[in-house]
Parts: structure tokens; C-alpha cells; sequence
């Protein structure tokens, strides 16, 4: 039994298949649907709370460097306060892009493939058949999320920029997509590996039935089968 979809509330509408860009086949089924948390993407993609880390350390300098010139306490206030809409609009726009990036972002895994539907203004999807992945490794976050790398041949390169902030941080030249800060995430890498293992079987069967039979043995024309020449 495949597990029940969750819809985030993003319509698109030239969907056949919500997160699928078209119907699926009669004997393909949805495994697993999910979307990145976007909290989590704020922390760890976007780097939000470093971000206000900085621009604290860079206020409480600026408050230390007017006191020690003699400026009074409510005047250092005065001054933090005209500087805040700068950091405080960085904050909210990174909070805004990873809620964004959360929202429009689907992940599917059927028992063929995985798709990944991205993109805010631009809408991407890619498939990444079950039977070409060549790995997948799993990093777990502190907040329960995990990421789920996807290896993927060299030969079947995507753009890094396009598949990012759905990419494996680092790995330019061999883009691998990635399911970002996706929940339970432990479960799902198992799921996607029965999944890749049960779709590699069937490749491989149906390898093995397309192979040609093998020839007959020759022999010698105008002479039985297997006779000896004589000499």
C-alpha cells in the first residue's frame, strides 16, 4: 500500500498528477510523497541563523565602539535601531525564500523512479529512473530531518544551478540531486532502497528475457550430427 500523499496547498495547474508531470503509468504506484521543511531549510540551506549571528556580533561591536568613545546608552540604542531594517529585511527575505522553496517543492519516489519537482517562478521536474542511481547517502539533521544524496551517472549530468538549493553542497562538477530537509528521513532512504532493489530485479529479469537464445552447435554439412570425419 502506498503511502497516503500530502498536499501542501500549491496549486499547479497544468498538473495531470499533483508533483508529477504527467499521469502515471497503470503499473507504476507512489511509494512516497514529501516536502522540504522549510524551517529546516531556513537553518540549513539558508544559513539564517548564522546570518543573525553576524549581524549580532557586528551590533554588539558597533554599540562597544560608540561607549568607548563616550557615547551615552541611549544614544547607542538610537543608533542600533536606524541600522536594524537592513539586517532585519535580510532575515525576513531569506525566510521568506525558504518558505517559498518549501511550498513549491515536491518529492516522489515510486517503485520506477524518483522525481523531484522544483523551481519558485520556474517550474522543473526531473526523473531519475530507480535502476540508474548509483548510491544514495543519507545525512541526518539534529531537528529530525535528513538530507538524501542521489548519485547519479556522469553521463546523465544536470546543471548544479539548476537543480540548487536541491543539490549536494560542494559537488559541482558531478551535480547530485538531492531531497532537502525532508522528515523521517531515515525511513524514507530505506524505503527508496527496497524500492531500488526491487526495480533492479526487474530490470534485470527482463534483461535476461530480452537476450537472444543461444545458437546451436555447428556441424559438418553432408555428415550426421557429431560424426567424427574419418581420416
Amino acid at each position: 500500500m502506498s503511502t497516503p500523499v500530502p498536499h501542501n496547498g500549491h496549486e499547479h495547474e497544468l498538473e495531470p498528477e499533483f508533483g508529477l508531470p504527467e499521469p502515471l503509468p497503470k503499473t507504476e504506484r507512489i511509494l512516497w510523497q514529501g516536502t522540504p521543511d522549510w524551517r529546516s531549510l531556513a537553518v540549513r540551506v539558508f544559513h539564517l541563523r548564522k546570518l543573525a549571528l553576524y549581524f549580532a556580533a557586528i551590533f554588539a561591536l558597533r554599540a562597544w565602539f560608540l561607549l568607548s568613545e563616550g557615547s551615552s546608552a541611549g544614544a547607542v540604542a538610537l543608533d542600533l535601531l536606524k541600522l536594524s531594517p537592513i539586517p532585519l529585511f535580510a532575515l525576513a527575505s531569506l525566510t521568506g525564500v525558504a518558505w517559498l522553496t518549501g511550498r513549491t517543492t515536491v518529492y516522489t519516489i515510486t517503485d520506477r523512479r524518483v522525481v523531484l519537482r522544483i523551481g519558485i517562478v520556474l517550474t522543473l521536474t526531473f526523473n531519475l529512473p530507480l535502476p540508474t542511481l548509483r548510491n544514495a547517502d543519507l545525512h541526518g539533521n539534529t531537528d529530525g530531518t535528513g538530507d538524501i544524496a542521489l548519485r547519479i551517472p556522469e553521463g546523465d549530468r544536470i546543471a548544479y544551478l539548476h537543480l540548487w538549493p536541491h543539490a549536494r553542497p560542494w559537488h559541482v562538477k558531478h551535480p547530485q540531486p538531492m531531497l532537502r530537509s525532508v522528515a523521517d528521513a531515515a525511513a524514507v532512504s530505506q524505503l527508496l532502497a527496497v524500492a531500488w532493489s526491487a526495480a533492479a530485479a526487474v530490470d534485470a529479469v527482463a534483461s535476461t528475457r530480452r537476450q537472444p537464445a543461444a545458437p546451436a552447435a555447428p556441424h559438418l554439412q553432408g555428415e550426421p550430427h557429431g560424426a567424427v570425419p574419418a581420416h
